[in-house]
């Protein structure tokens, strides 16, 4: 199963993670999506499990703050801010968290814990990225990817 992870788009969907999100069995989203619009986009792409983020206001109501589920032989847990994980998780494979506009990939009591970075509006001189996530076999892989010249 190949997983695009994706965090903090803020109302921006660029065209060049759009063509990375057509080839992914399913699309993480960890928060500050920004608009409805954006939320339709992506579930065109693939089945879409996404959380609601610090920017994500009263549109975003119905949209959970925190999300279990399983992808294949991985227990997946999604919030958009790290400091929101409950200390003890109980057999997660994966935690997946946005916010910070950083990419960051780390091992934690046995589970893999990866901040995608923002693939929205630049900021804070943050580089723009995203993950990919190959999962088969009890064994998960994450790719960084950069979006080097960005469109806009």
């Amino acid at each position: 199963m190949r997983a695009a992870v994706i965090s903090d788009t803020h109302g921006l969907l660029r065209p060049e993670v759009a063509e990375l999100l057509s080839g992914a069995d399913v699309i993480l989203h960890a928060g500050d999506i920004n608009t409805q619009k954006i939320v339709d986009a992506l579930r065109s792409f693939a089945p879409l499990y996404i959380v609601r983020g610090n920017n994500d206001k009263e549109w975003a109501g119905a949209i959970p703050p925190t999300a279990r589920f399983s992808l294949g032989s991985a227990e997946v847990y999604m919030v958009h801010n790290k400091k929101d994980v409950p200390a003890e998780l109980g057999g997660v494979d994966l935690v997946v968290y946005g916010h910070s506009h950083r990419y960051s990939l780390s091992e934690r009591g046995g589970a893999i814990w990866l901040n995608p970075g923002s693939c929205g509006p630049r900021r804070f001189g943050q580089e723009i990225s995203m993950a990919m996530a190959e999962i088969s076999g009890g064994v998960i892989r994450i790719e960084k990817i950069v979006i080097p010249n960005p469109a806009r």
